[in-house]
């Protein structure tokens, strides 16, 4: 399918000569541009209650994280950890808001999004460690908070959905539960960019190949680094074991060919997968409410996704 004339029309104005590329600025720099076009580009998010929280990681620094109590019933809630893109080193709660705050409104369990630590200033496997340890927080203190342990998925965007799904790898090693669902939105699975779609959608497709390289080069300590299934999670010996996934690709994506390899390979494992092909779009339209429909209608399926999986559970326990 051609581009969606919408998206097409966006990346005109995204692809103009003028603009400086995010790969020639500064982290800081290109973080405040990131978040100023967050501001166009996506919707407002659904109106209900949110609370910041501060969890304690194994650092000295308190982890931040926002609490979206959603449409979740009376009781302990099932909750969504959810990971935010942005290459390591842009992103955070408030480029993501919109999406949880859809998330939690449609879903019945609560959404815990993280505030991980980001690159140059921390480097691998900061993010991954702070990933961790707000699961073992959730796992701990959820309780606390109303929130119900062991009734947990996992997500995350680009490299959020790396995060997401290396904390089942995590899960895995340390003969932890695995969690209901882990909800991977186009994520970076791979090793080296590489792959045909990496050459094929280099430039001009908004994830474009230098800021990828600029992104990773920031994050990671050396080229052993690459090797490290917190990384790259398709570098893990096996995937058998892992939750129930739930992968969604962007057709434009430079990042569609090791997601497809990434869902083969957890298929091969014996892990149920739910792929889905989104024709038309880009890398990170789940953020780009305010262009293209399609991220509504996104975040209505992963919010259906969930649900589903909460019944499966509830039966199971029943």
């Amino acid at each position: 399918m051609p581009l969606h004339p919408d998206l097409a029309a966006f990346l005109d104005l995204a692809n103009d000569a003028r603009r400086l590329p995010m790969s020639a600025m500064s982290a800081p720099a290109a973080r405040l541009a990131y978040d100023r076009a967050t501001l166009g580009l996506d919707s407002v998010g659904a109106e209900l209650p949110v609370e910041s929280l501060a969890l304690r990681g194994r650092g000295a620094a308190a982890i931040g994280a926002r609490l979206y109590r959603g449409s979740a019933g009376p009781g302990l809630a099932p909750t969504l950890l959810f990971f935010h893109g942005g290459g390591y080193v842009l992103g955070g709660l408030d480029s993501h808001d919109s999406l949880c705050r859809d998330l939690a409104a449609a879903t019945p369990c609560a959404v815990l999004a993280i505030d991980y630590r980001r690159a140059p200033e921390h480097r691998f496997p900061a993010a991954f460690e702070d990933a961790e340890d707000a699961h073992e927080w959730l796992l701990r203190h959820g309780p606390e908070h109303g929130l119900d342990g062991s009734r947990i998925a996992i997500a995350g965007d680009s490299v959020g959905g790396t995060l997401a799904t290396a904390l089942c790898l995590a899960a895995r090693a340390a003969g932890r539960r695995q969690p209901l669902l882990q909800l991977l939105l186009y994520p970076c699975t791979a090793a080296r960019q590489d792959s045909e779609s990496h050459r094929r959608l280099a430039r001009g497709h908004l994830l474009e190949a230098d800021t990828l390289r600029w992104m990773f080069d920031q994050y990671l300590r050396d080229e052993r680094d690459r090797l490290d299934w917190r990384f790259a999670p398709a570098e893990a010996d096996s995937l058998a074991g892992l939750a129930p996934a739930r992968i969604d690709l962007a057709e434009y994506d430079p990042l569609v060919d090791e997601g497809r390899a990434y869902a083969r390979r957890l298929a091969d494992a014996g892990v149920p997968v739910e792929l889905r092909l989104h024709a038309g779009m880009v890398h990170d339209f789940a953020r780009l409410g305010n262009v293209v429909g399609e991220s509504a209608a996104l975040r209505r399926d992963l919010a259906r996704a969930l649900a589903q999986a909460l019944r499966t559970e509830a039966a199971r326990a029943g």
